[in-house]
């Protein structure tokens, strides 16, 4: 565990130890407001000693972002303000925090009943070919009808709700900023060839896939200055079909990352089912150590780490899908995951459910203590 619990650098952020609070989405904050409550859940995971917190996704100051009006978002003085607590108080116990940036786009609609007046946000009108999915059939039904392409217009407003809400970040006193460009929102949907179908300079090859999300990190970066780094989360999964691939090869990978990498990208955050199960085939490397060999960044793992075999597979089964999955074969321990760090192949490890059920997951790791059992009917609470 030497390295796992080392500090962590990466430009004017440095972090007591390599143990990430993963984003988990907990809509607890009534009219998109971060209240006392929220303030108190963040900071009782800074004083556990995580030596990184990465919020929950935060809606950017855009009228399809985010559907449900209970996630918070980062416009606004009194979101502004209760973010700031929150900040302040995970300060106070030596934590660092950095907020993520969400766009649902395709996915609009998915959380709650929304304005049929409003048109989601697709790059191609698309919202994606079903497949292994855990959403239900009347929600991919009313779905898949097609909407119109985003404009340039649509685009360029898009681009300046993010970098807004970057500048917004900084001025609240996080540490850096994460975007969510994964799991078939917005950024990941102009990556999928499925949902970017453009033949424009926004859609095409791996290049010309990468160009809105690389836009989005350029205009971040010029809001928030050299200091503060830029995490980004991808992954190959979409929750429109969990079998969904952005890249067929790793050198189609490296120009999608190499892309964001030279628009200011600093942390890659790979998220996958399973964080240790090979990439591609050939090779026993992790999605995140691609990430890292292809790009030179630091790299992030993320996938059901300390959690037993099956975990993601439940977690389907417990939302209406009957998922089995039998592509790995071991189960998932933190011990690995230290591993894997140990030996360079990444450089952090984030952690969801265990911190639901350990605020003081890094405290138990460090005194050489099991964590608690992450149980969905005891913990859920602490989402929900």
């Amino acid at each position: 565990m030497t390295t796992l619990l080392s500090p962590f650098t990466v430009r004017g952020l440095t972090v007591a130890n390599r143990i990430v609070m993963s984003p988990m989405t907990r809509q607890r904050s009534p009219l998109g407001v971060p209240g006392a409550d929220v303030a108190e859940y963040y900071r009782k995971r800074a004083e556990g000693g995580t030596g990184l917190i990465v919020t929950e996704g935060i809606a950017i100051d855009h009228s399809s972002s985010v559907d449900s009006p209970d996630v918070p978002r980062l416009f606004g003085d009194d979101a502004l303000a209760g973010w700031k607590a929150v900040v302040d108080g995970v300060h106070a116990e030596g934590g660092r925090i950095v907020p993520q940036l969400w766009h649902v786009g395709p996915l609009w609609g998915a959380m709650t009943e929304v304005d049929p007046d409003v048109t989601p946000m697709r790059p191609s009108g698309l919202w994606g070919t079903p497949g292994t999915t855990a959403y239900p059939q009347e929600y991919i039904e009313r779905s898949l009808p097609a909407v119109r392409a985003m404009t340039d217009e649509d685009i360029d407003e898009v681009i300046a709700a993010y970098a807004t809400a970057a500048r917004n970040a900084a001025e609240a006193g996080f540490d850096g900023i994460a975007l969510h460009g994964g799991h078939g929102y917005l950024l990941d949907a102009f990556m999928w060839s499925d949902t970017n179908r453009r033949t424009d300079r926004w859609g095409g090859d791996a290049a010309g896939r990468a160009a809105f999300p690389a836009a989005v990190v350029r205009a971040i970066r010029a809001e928030i200055g050299h200091d503060l780094p830029i995490f980004y989360r991808f992954s190959q999964h979409k929750q429109q079909d969990y079998k969904a691939r952005i890249a067929e090869t790793p050198d189609e990978l490296g120009v999608l990352l190499g892309a964001l990498a030279d628009a200011g990208v600093d942390v890659f955050d790979a998220s996958i089912r399973y964080f240790n199960t090979p990439a591609f085939e050939g090779s026993d490397l992790t999605l995140a150590g691609w990430a890292k060999k292809l790009t030179g960044k630091a790299a992030m793992a993320v996938g059901s780490i300390g959690m037993p075999k099956g975990a993601a597979s439940a977690a389907m089964t417990a939302h209406g899908n009957n998922t089995t999955d039998t592509s790995v074969a071991n189960d998932h321990t933190i011990d690995d995951a230290a591993d894997r760090v140990e030996s360079g192949e990444f450089d952090l490890v984030a952690i969801g459910r265990l911190h639901l059920s350990n605020p003081d997951l890094v405290a138990r790791i460090r005194d050489g203590l099991d964590p608690v059992e992450f149980d969905r009917d005891r913990h859920e609470a602490n989402l929900h």
